[in-house]
């Protein structure tokens, strides 16, 4: 007796893009048999851009890697004519008989900076609600308050042990033998101004620390409702004491979030330009806050591979005197756009 599969698909689109950056244009969708079919153009001014697809089935977001999934996702070149596909039955042998949303989005706009290789993601602005918007959340992650961020450009990856030697010609990390592509850490915030002083100068750019709520802005994939830096499973996108073997690991190894960015949850705490204020949540700014005005600490984001999988969570602040050096302690450069 054969088994009828109902494929009943309620398609929803949402698309994130800049307006200097690469842009989704002309998105379709059909269904072929028991493929779910996207087609769109991919245009800008950018040669490259790093388009992301998601697919929501009764309340659970899968990533495009995570299912049966083929065609132009990831990093491509701009232009007509993209296709996706994807084979619902492998994933869904029993069909769906619900809704499936899905979201195609593009971080567009990517660079490498040419001093030092880095890669750079475009990060639209908007407004979020920043704080623990999950639940379960620390006292100076409250009250969740509106703040609105303007476009900028976040880094790929920590800044590397190999990009740090190349600016600073000494490497001061504690898991030096880790290699040149894993994040330099046993910096203190002092020593990652120098850090962004020199090559500053080098590449006549103005490269600064993320603002903590530029921070959590780009962990949480643009602002959305994640208890990590790109989902709810902590395995996939962290390295933390449960996973890390008590070590940091080579930058990109984990699941980006949705703005393909890597490893802002686990690794290493990433220092943020802010002073750190346990109730600067009450008084805050809503547009572009940069923190309080005084005090004795600067902000640090993400957790690290020798702290529990709470401290990864997107909204968690920790903090440090600006002149302490860790071995679970590093960074990630920001850029304001035209700069």
């Amino acid at each position: 007796m054969k088994r009828m599969f109902i494929l009943l698909l309620v398609i929803l689109f949402s698309a994130v893009v800049s307006v200097d950056a690469a842009e989704l244009k002309n998105e379709k969708v059909r269904q072929e048999g028991n493929r779910l079919v996207i087609t769109y153009d991919l245009d800008g001014k950018e040669k490259e851009a790093e388009v992301n697809l998601t697919i929501t089935v009764e309340g659970k977001t899968y990533k495009s890697s995570e299912l049966h999934i083929e065609g132009d996702i990831g990093k491509l070149k701009t232009g007509k004519g993209k296709r996706v596909t994807w084979n619902i039955l492998q994933d869904f042998p029993r069909g769906l008989r619900g809704a499936a949303d899905w979201e195609l989005t593009t971080s567009g706009g990517a660079f490498t900076d040419a001093t030092t290789g880095m890669p750079f993601v475009f990060v639209k602005g908007g407004c979020f609600q920043m704080g623990d918007a999950v639940g379960g959340g620390d006292a100076d992650e409250k009250p969740v308050h509106e703040v609105c961020v303007s476009d900028f450009y976040m880094g790929k990856y920590e800044v590397t042990q190999g990009q740090w030697r190349q600016i600073m010609g000494s490497n001061p990390s504690y898991f030096s033998s880790c290699g040149d592509n894993c994040p330099v850490e046993r910096v203190s915030w002092n020593d990652a101004q120098d850090f962004i002083r020199r090559l500053n100068s080098q590449s006549g750019k103005r490269y600064r620390l993320p603002t903590e709520a530029e921070w959590e802005y780009a962990a949480r994939s643009g602002g959305k409702s994640e208890k990590f830096a790109g989902g709810a499973d902590v395995k996939t996108v962290a390295w933390y004491d449960g996973n890390s073997g008590s070590r940091t690991h080579p930058v990109g190894q984990k699941q980006p979030n949705g703005l393909g960015l890597h490893d802002m949850s686990g690794n290493v705490w990433e220092w943020c330009q802010d002073r750190y204020g346990s109730d600067y949540y009450r008084n805050s700014d809503r547009d572009n806050p940069e923190g309080p005005s005084s005090g004795s600490y600067r902000v640090a984001r993400g957790g690290s591979w020798n702290f529990i999988a709470a401290s990864a969570r997107a909204a968690v602040r920790g903090r440090g005197s600006p002149g302490v050096r860790h071995d679970d302690l590093g960074f990630r450069l920001a850029l304001p756009p035209g700069q």
